[in-house]
């Protein structure tokens, strides 16, 4: 431990033990004598004893160069008042032991131990005590053994160190040897054993030391009673912990704290709720840590209405801006989707640390605000201590959304800096983020580093591998992890699943679905409608809620009703989403929409285009088009079909990045069977791979050929 800076001894007048100094005027610290200096030559010997006060100032000096951790300087100094006859003072070994304990400083206090001779019992209990804060339980069991007569404080700190470090066995055999003595526990001893009881496997032993307290009369001890319903809350008996709740004559805020913590714990969250609406009608104080907890539990309910009358009594009481408090605010607001007033109680926070960061950037990254998720990160970088793991997991979720590999990367080597790259769900997010960026041997590489990959690692591996079209990996990725013994999950078999559609591997998929007639839900039309309306209820203008809800009701012909889901979204006017592509140039992102004519290159994209449509007369290309596509032909639709997003995106790509590097763009729809085509013959004219991330999967086109083998 770094020792503190030299501090001039305390005032003459503070009390050293029983002693008390005559209160002396500051002039007379200039008296105290040359050799009490820490600078002091070696050669300065103390005067005798009664030309300093008997001691007081040297066993001050003493004392303070013991607070300053220079426990060398301490050795030198107690030989020099040996020398000149000046005894170390009883109050002063105790403050000796007491910082021996604090530092850890164990042969400091053997040395200073071994210097007593005949010490009184006080002493010998503060010896006790530091070797137990040092840890050696040995040593204070060898001096509590040798000890003639033993106080109860004795007993008790004895008893305590071995609960304190979980030799639970030794600490109740000596409980036992208490009993039998005499002496009689005091209140500290119970609750000390009381509080080493911290899992299921010891709620015998606190229901028999329960037992005994009841017995004694010692459970009617506002402390005890409270050391009693915790041990229940985290032995995991929240009915014990409630029937001693019940029964207690004062109830304080700690005590509803603690079995609201008990109830979180075991996600019984609605009991959490009930509770602190009980602490209401009593007219309990709450303070911050009740706020904190009863937002979690919100948060975990998705309450949103319940949220907001406690944010009432929050801002009633002026705790809006306590961190404590308008942290799980925040978390409570992005986890029921209303952003916007999660922004509002963030900037009301006096002071935000980093999970109050943490929860701000995750509400913009769940709120489809990526780019403002990426400029809040950049602005923490340059603060310290604001980033913690939940931050750059967010960040890959971002960058994974935006398909944006240089600042992807760029995060992951500053997690790796920082030492912030979460086990497994932060692996994962990487692993997802360079699939979703088209970098399936950097995503590989992060998977291999996992020692032990959980079902969310494996399913990401698999789902990459699947996106890109590669079925003969992701399908041994998944005969990996059933080899290891990991459980997957339907997302998982969906993943599978998608590898043997995007493959044409009909045979391996009906072997997988004939393997999961367990997690099947026959097509469950009641249970549908329930889940739908959840969904709608959650977000009314989802298009996916109406259309899985529509398709489940043609599956069972259900006409009339499917017909009515049709008609309202209709009503509703709910459309297709625009079309979008994207494109990174040099770290810079460009956008296109269907017909987009504001790119500074416009001009240039266009005359590309038209460079390297289908030429008249391809007869290889126009015969992939049916009878349907007939009118592509036509001049107009072709004027069209040229001015797609993902078209414009490739000629950009095609105009600003090297000839001999690929050409990547991301799509927020699925590619048409038109532009589909078109990359393949752009692919061949113009010698590039060009690859698509659409809504789907990816399509690496080379050569005139595309990965997915026209299956899509």
């Amino acid at each position: 431990m770094a020792s503190a800076p030299f501090l001039p001894p305390d005032p003459p007048h503070l009390r050293t033990g029983q002693d008390r100094i005559p209160p002396a005027r500051p002039a007379s610290f200039a008296r105290i004598p040359s050799w009490v200096s820490l600078n002091r030559p070696s050669s300065v010997k103390p005067p005798h004893p009664t030309t300093t006060q008997h001691g007081q100032v040297e066993n001050l000096h003493l004392v303070s160069l013991s607070k300053q951790g220079k426990f060398e300087q301490v050795h030198e100094f107690i030989k020099s008042m040996d020398e000149a006859g000046i005894a170390v003072s009883p109050s002063t070994y105790k403050s000796l032991f007491e910082t021996c304990g604090e530092m850890g400083l164990l042969s400091e206090g053997r040395s200073i131990r071994g210097r007593l001779k005949n010490p009184p019992g006080f002493l010998e209990d503060c010896a006790l005590r530091m070797y137990c804060h040092c840890g050696s339980l040995s040593d204070a069991r060898r001096l509590f053994d040798e000890m003639p007569e033993r106080s109860s404080f004795a007993w008790g700190i004895m008893i305590s160190g071995y609960a304190q470090r979980g030799v639970l066995d030794k600490a109740f055999q000596l409980f036992s040897l208490l009993m039998d003595s005499g002496v009689g526990p005091n209140f500290s001893v119970y609750t000390s054993l009381l509080r080493s009881l911290v899992d299921s496997s010891c709620l015998e032993i606190g229901r028999q030391m329960h037992s005994h307290l009841i017995k004694t009369g010692s459970g009617l001890n506002a402390s005890v009673g409270m050391a009693i319903c915790n041990m229940y809350v985290k032995c995991g008996w929240l009915e014990g912990a409630r029937i001693v709740f019940d029964e207690m004559a004062e109830k304080k805020a700690v005590a509803w704290t603690a079995l609201m913590v008990g109830y979180t714990e075991a996600n019984e969250q609605n009991d959490v709720l009930h509770l602190f609406m009980k602490m209401v009608e009593e007219g309990v104080e709450l303070d911050e840590f009740v706020f904190s907890i009863v937002l979690k539990a919100c948060a975990w309910l998705e309450d949103l209405r319940v949220g907001r009358q406690i944010h009432g009594h929050i801002v009633k009481l002026g705790l809006e801006s306590d961190v404590s408090v308008g942290t799980p605010l925040v978390n409570l607001y992005v986890k029921c989707t209303c952003f916007e007033s999660a922004l509002l109680a963030f900037q009301k926070i006096d002071n935000p640390n980093d999970v109050s960061w943490s929860a701000l950037i995750s509400g913009y990254s769940q709120s489809g605000r990526v780019e403002e998720c990426l400029k809040t990160y950049k602005s923490l970088r340059v603060m310290d201590g604001l980033l913690n793991s939940f931050i750059y997991t967010s960040i890959f979720q971002a960058c994974s959304m935006l398909a944006d590999i240089n600042s992807g990367a760029q995060a992951h080597a500053d997690a790796i800096k920082r030492g912030l790259i979460s086990p497994l769900y932060g692996e994962s997010a990487l692993i997802t983020m360079y699939s979703k960026c088209g970098n399936m041997d950097y995503a590989s590489q992060v998977f291999g580093s996992i020692s032990e990959p959980d079902t969310i690692a494996w399913t990401a591996i698999i789902a990459g591998y699947a996106y890109h079209g590669i079925a003969s990996e992701a399908l041994g990725y998944f005969r990996k992890m059933q080899d290891s013994g990991v459980r997957p999950n339907g997302v998982t078999l969906v993943a599978v699943l998608t590898a043997c559609s995007h493959s044409s591997l009909i045979t391996e998929a009906e072997g997988y679905l004939k393997s999961m007639n367990r997690c099947w839900n026959h097509r469950n039309l009641e249970l549908g409608r329930i889940a739908s309306e959840n969904l709608l209820r959650l977000n009314p203008d989802d298009t996916a809620g109406y259309i899985l809800l529509f398709n489940l009701c043609v599956s069972h012909e259900k006409w009339e009703e499917a017909a009515r889901i049709r008609k309202k979204m209709m009503e509703k006017n709910l459309q297709k989403e625009v079309s979008c592509s994207w494109i990174t140039v040099r770290g810079q992102w460009h956008r296109f929409i269907v017909g987009d004519r504001h790119h500074p290159q416009t001009k240039e994209i266009y005359a590309k285009l038209k460079q390297i449509d289908f030429p008249d007369g391809d007869s290889e290309d126009r015969s992939l088009l049916t009878e349907e596509d007939a009118s592509c032909i036509l001049p107009e639709r072709r004027q069209q079909l040229l001015e797609h997003s993902e078209r414009l995106a490739i000629a950009f790509g095609l105009l600003s990045s090297p000839s001999n590097s690929p050409v990547l763009i991301f799509k927020n729809l699925r590619a048409c069977r038109d532009c589909h085509d078109f990359a393949k013959h752009v692919s061949r004219v113009a010698e590039r791979e060009i690859v698509i991330r659409d809504s789907s999967r990816f399509h690496h086109f080379k050569l005139g050929q595309c990965s997915c083998g026209d299956y899509w």
